[in-house]
C-alpha cells in the first residue's frame, strides 16, 4: 500500500508541483487549499490538480480547507493514516507582509500550530517544511550554507518562517525526534551592493524544487531527526539576469522601470546546497536558461493563468 501524505496547500504553484513528484514517486498524496493561492476549477477543485490528473491519468483526493478550521483537519486525520506532512500552505509575499503584519501571524503561525496540535494527536511525526531564506536575514555571508545564523528577519514573513521553524525545533526537542498584462515590470532598486545594482536571488526552477521536498520526504524513514537543508542552485542572479534571460526565451524586449526598494527586501541571498547534495542525494539540473524557457513556454499557453481552463 502506498505511503499516504498530507500535503498542505497543495493546490499552489510548488505544493502542486509537489504532488506531481509524490505520485511518480509512488506516494499516494492527499491535497488541502484555502484557494487563497489556487484557481478553483471544475468541481471546486484546484485547476492545477485537475490537470495532473488529466496528465498522469490519476485521481487525487482534495478538501478544500483551511488550517484555521482546526475541527476540519481533525477529520482529515481521522479518515487517513498519514505517513508524513509536506506544509506549504501559509501567506508568503514580503511587500504585502510589511503592510500586514498582523493577518501574516494569524495565518501562519496559527494554522501551523492546529497543524502541530493535530498531528501530535493522531501521532503523525514526519513533516517536510517548506520555508524560506528569509529566515537568514540579510546574509552575513554568501553563500548562505545551513550553520549560518537564523532569525535576523527583514519583514514579517520571514519571521513566521522562522518562528515556524523554531516550533518545529521545540515540537521535535520535546518528542525526542513577460505576457502583455503590464506596461512595464517594476525593479525594486538599483542602487544595492551588487554587481548591476538590483537585488541578487537564488532562483530555482520549480520542478528542481519540487525533487527536492520529495528527496527529503524520502530521508525521513532515516528518522534523522530535525534537520535543514537548502534547496538552491548555489548562484545568485540579479533582477536584470532575470529580465534578460526571460527576453531571450520570449523573443520579446521586456519593458521595466526602476522602483524604490521595497520595505524588507535584502541585497542578495543565495544558499550552498551542499549538505543536501551529501545527505539527500539532491542537486538541483536546470539553469536559469532553462527556466526561463519552461516558464515562458507554460505563459504562452495559458496566458491568463490555470483560470482560462483550456491548457495542461
Amino acid at each position: 500500500m502506498r505511503q499516504k501524505i498530507l500535503v498542505t496547500g497543495g493546490g499552489g504553484y510548488i505544493g502542486s508541483h509537489c504532488v506531481v513528484e509524490l505520485i511518480e514517486a509512488g506516494y499516494h498524496p492527499v491535497v488541502i487549499d484555502n484557494f487563497s493561492n489556487a484557481v478553483r476549477g471544475e468541481g471546486n477543485v484546484p485547476e492545477s490538480l485537475l490537470r495532473i490528473e488529466k496528465f498522469l491519468n490519476t485521481q487525487i483526493e482534495f478538501h478544500e480547507l483551511d488550517l484555521l478550521d482546526k475541527p476540519g483537519l481533525e477529520k482529515i486525520f481521522k479518515k487517513h493514516s498519514f505517513y508524513a506532512v509536506m506544509h506549504f500552505a501559509g501567506l508568503k509575499a514580503v511587500g504585502e507582509s510589511v503592510e500586514q503584519p498582523l493577518r501574516y501571524y494569524r495565518v501562519n503561525l496559527t494554522g501551523t500550530i492546529n497543524l502541530l496540535e493535530v498531528m501530535q494527536s493522531h501521532g503523525v511525526r514526519n513533516l517536510v517544511f517548506s520555508s524560506s531564506a528569509t529566515v537568514y536575514g540579510d546574509p552575513q555571508k554568501l553563500p548562505i550554507d545551513e550553520q549560518h545564523p537564523v532569525g535576523g528577519c527583514t519583514n514579517p514573513y520571514g519571521k513566521t518562517k522562522y518562528f515556524i521553524e523554531e516550533m518545529i525545533r521545540d515540537q521535535c526537542t520535546a518528542e525526542k525526534v513577460a505576457i502583455g498584462r503590464r506596461k512595464h515590470l517594476n525593479v525594486f532598486g538599483n542602487d544595492y551592493s551588487t554587481p548591476d545594482g538590483t537585488g541578487v536571488r537564488d532562483y530555482i526552477h520549480v520542478v528542481d524544487l519540487a525533487k527536492g521536498h520529495i528527496a527529503a520526504v524520502k530521508k525521513l524513514k532515516d528518522n534523522c531527526g530535525c534537520k535543514v537543508y537548502n534547496l538552491g542552485t548555489g548562484t545568485g542572479y540579479s533582477v536584470l539576469q532575470m529580465v534578460n534571460a526571460m527576453e531571450k526565451a520570449s523573443g520579446r524586449k521586456i519593458a521595466y522601470q526602476t522602483a524604490p526598494r521595497r520595505s524588507g527586501d535584502v541585497a542578495s541571498c543565495y544558499a550552498d546546497p551542499t549538505l543536501a547534495e551529501k545527505e539527500l542525494g539532491w542537486k538541483a539540473e536546470y539553469g536559469l536558461e532553462r527556466m526561463c524557457e519552461d516558464l515562458w513556454r507554460w505563459q504562452s499557453q495559458n496566458p491568463t493563468g490555470f483560470s482560462n481552463g483550456t491548457q495542461s
